[in-house]
């Protein structure tokens, strides 16, 4: 079979790859809000920097796959197109919930889908771990950052006693005798994990052969992190413990966290390099001659221009959809009528709020009212954050939105569970917590909370639900005003005045939402 010089293997892919590049830049100027909240992720966030690296890898990771990649027959696949109309979908629907996460996989997902619709599947199978390599730009993980940050106190706490040093544990706090520390965000090993996944995967890529070694390496990339932090975090309260404070406190708290991850990384590459299988289908093959194609060759075969104005139509498709559903639900902001009158029955009625006040860390809320009621010497303070035109930055359900912050200076989120409650004289599980003042604030007492949704009319406490009610009302065109609402009270037997407050106030709660939404 004859070769082809670089020269001819360049001309014989100019036109796919200019194709393709003009299909990417429009669906990324179609997509520019989805890709710049991924990149906004990057810039404020430590755990997700890594995000800037991953496109070129991605690219480098192609390019030394070139001389393989001579012989295939670039050759447009319509599949892909109706999958790309598939997952536009998926994107219109995470847009409509402001659901960051679902519509940047799904932007991902489409530049993927673009390139099989243009070159072939063959092709996309080919290079099918530097396209999959893509999705670790999504900055997706926060989600688990509150499992890991009990995760991490339970073992720290475990290591402390074990070691003969007594600990008192409140939430995330925990006491021992020479100081009090607190297991935060930073503490959580997010990170790490997310570092090490990533990085262990490409590691597994260029140096194992079989599948089974790559999985197997990629299942130790993901528990070393996670058990290494824990162990960081013991590691780092004996030292302050041991030092009586003047170690393991200040910024070398920081540094010994990012040296130890960096020492056991390290071990694990080469530990794993004992195991790598190098060879050429690792190796990728740069440089020599390249195969000649098979006869069958020719980028403009199967009209690939109009292959690319077709795939450029569809993936602007979602977005002419989600325009057209702006233009129907856009509406003023919204006004909470915040008079004490409409929640007052059964004997309730409007107090000054009390040194002990707290509200949820629920941000970006247009409207927001909070209100303390008192019967018989019993107080409940209500809640009520008011969303509408949400986005990316502005919405009810996000990560960042909590009953309480894990830097919170004043309260720790003890427990939280489901619990069903007469609101309004109907059932509804409602999310129950209690909150424990911080060791600092010992004057203050515990507080029951009672916390749910309001989404275009109706109740639920499953950010799940919300979304489907807030995505459905989107499609109907009724807009997507929604709400949280919570009440607390003083723990013990305040949590009777909350089950009366919600039974009695509850159907003015919900009347007073419904009028602020037809105010649109």
């Amino acid at each position: 079979m004859a070769t082809l010089s670089n020269h001819e293997l360049w001309e014989s892919w100019t036109r796919p790859l200019l194709l393709i590049a003009v299909v990417l830049g429009w669906v990324s100027f179609l997509y520019s809000a989805t890709l710049w909240s991924m990149v906004s992720t990057w810039e404020r966030s430590e755990t997700f920097a890594h995000g800037f690296l991953v496109l070129p890898i991605s690219l480098w990771l192609v390019w030394r796959q070139r001389d393989s990649l001579a012989g295939f027959a670039p050759h447009p696949a319509p599949s892909a197109a109706w999958l790309l109309l598939a997952i536009g979908i998926v994107w219109l629907l995470g847009n409509l919930a402001a659901a960051n996460a679902v519509s940047q996989l799904a932007y991902v997902a489409m530049l993927v889908l673009c390139v099989a619709a243009l070159l072939g599947w063959p092709l996309v199978k080919k290079l099918a771990f530097p396209l999959g390599f893509l999705f670790f730009a999504v900055p997706i993980g926060d989600f688990l950052t509150a499992q890991f940050m009990e995760w991490t106190a339970r073992f720290t706490v475990l290591g402390l006693r074990l070691s003969g040093v007594p600990v008192y544990r409140n939430g995330m706090e925990f006491v021992i005798p020479s100081g009090t520390w607190s297991v935060v965000e930073a503490c959580s090993g997010i990170r790490y994990l997310i570092a090490s996944v990533m990085v262990g995967t490409l590691f597994a890529y260029l140096n194992f052969r079989s599948l089974p070694r790559r999985l197997a390496f990629i299942a130790v990339a993901v528990a070393v992190p996670v058990i290494a932090n824990w162990v960081r975090a013991y590691a780092i309260v004996m030292i302050g413990h041991l030092s009586e404070n003047r170690l393991a406190t200040g910024i070398d708290h920081l540094i010994y966290g990012w040296l130890f991850f960096g020492v056991v990384m390290l071990l694990m590459f080469l530990i794993g390099s004992r195991w790598a299988e190098p060879g050429e289908a690792v190796a990728g093959g740069d440089g020599g001659a390249a195969k000649a194609p098979d006869a069958s060759f020719d980028p403009a075969r199967g009209n690939a221009g109009w292959a690319a104005l077709a795939v450029a139509l569809v993936a602007a498709l979602p977005v002419l959809a989600t325009r057209s559903a702006e233009q129907f639900n856009r509406a003023g902001a919204p006004v909470l009528d915040k008079d004490p009158a409409a929640l007052a029955d059964s004997g309730w009625r409007a107090v000054p709020d009390g040194d002990s006040a707290w509200q949820p860390a629920f941000q970006g809320a247009p409207s927001e009212w909070r209100q303390v009621f008192e019967k018989e010497g019993r107080q409940v303070a209500v809640y009520i954050g008011y969303y509408r035109n949400q986005d990316y930055e502005r919405k009810l359900l996000s990560s960042s939105n909590a009953l309480v912050r894990s830097d919170d200076p004043t309260w720790i989120l003890e427990t939280r569970g489901p619990r069903l409650a007469d609101v309004g004289g109907s059932p509804l599980t409602v999310n129950e917590a209690r909150l424990q003042p911080r060791f600092a604030q010992t004057a203050r007492q515990p507080r029951a909370v009672w916390q749910w949704y309001w989404v275009a009319g109706r109740l639920t406490a499953s950010p799940a639900w919300a979304r489907a009610y807030g995505i459905w009302s989107r499609l109907l065109g009724q807009g997507d005003d929604a709400a949280v609402i919570t009440l607390d009270a003083p723990a013990g037997e305040g949590e009777a005045a909350l089950a009366e407050f919600a039974r009695s106030a509850g159907p003015a709660v919900a009347q007073l939402l419904d009028e602020t939404r037809k105010r649109r």
